[in-house]
């Protein structure tokens, strides 16, 4: 049985999305300065590197991210192969693509070859969903859709139609997947957020791993 893990290394080298926090990891403790243990002081935002959406990242008094069932982050998922001539996944694509019945969908995109680049910088130039497509998964009846950058909809999008759309309907989105060695097919998807009880509840960093069935 064997595993792929599709989870972005946090490093403070990860791209960030422009406006969030950056990624601070600090030395709070050290065996070398004659401390008792090791131990490291963490800054991040909730949508840093591989992370899922909750609904209240958008929605006023929506689901929280420590609300959200296991029954949608771990299952069957299907990681479609997006073209690389594709800069837009539309709904066209979603309905040839992705069969009834299908409840995760990961998107790997030209994307994935933007973590293997050396710049640190965030790529404004992503492959993303349009609305249209979200409204397909929606009815579709998807219960988690995932795409291999840091988000799902067009950079700068004014209305953020595409999150809201999938949000809405309760649909988990899961960003800043690494597929850039998985293979499309059939997968078992395991994708585990931290609980977060506190703050707004927008969302949180998450472990994210396929294993072949």
């Amino acid at each position: 049985m064997r595993f792929h893990d599709i989870t972005v290394p946090l490093s403070t080298k990860v791209p960030i999305y422009p406006g969030d926090p950056r990624l601070e990891i600090q030395q709070w403790k050290s065996l070398d300065k004659g401390d008792s243990a090791n131990v490291s002081y963490l800054h991040l935002g909730a949508h840093t590197g591989t992370h899922v959406d909750a609904p209240a990242h958008f929605i006023h008094g929506a689901a929280r991210v420590d609300s959200m069932s296991l029954d949608k982050l771990v299952g069957p998922a299907e990681v479609v192969g997006v073209p690389e001539v594709n800069e837009i996944i539309d709904a066209q694509f979603v309905t040839e693509n992705i069969k009834r019945g299908v409840e995760r969908v990961l998107f790997k995109t030209r994307n994935s070859r933007f973590w293997s680049e050396k710049e640190s910088e965030f790529q404004t130039s992503f492959t993303y969903l349009n609305v249209e497509a979200a409204k397909e998964l929606v009815a579709l009846g998807i219960k988690l859709v995932g795409i291999d950058y840091l988000s799902i909809e067009k950079f700068k999008s004014a209305g953020h139609e595409t999150h809201l759309s999938l949000l809405a309907n309760n649909i988990v989105i899961l960003e800043g997947l690494n597929l850039a060695t998985v293979k499309p097919g059939s997968y078992e998807l395991i994708c585990l957020p931290l609980r977060i009880a506190s703050g707004d509840g927008d969302g949180a960093p998450a472990r994210a791993v396929l294993r072949e069935t």
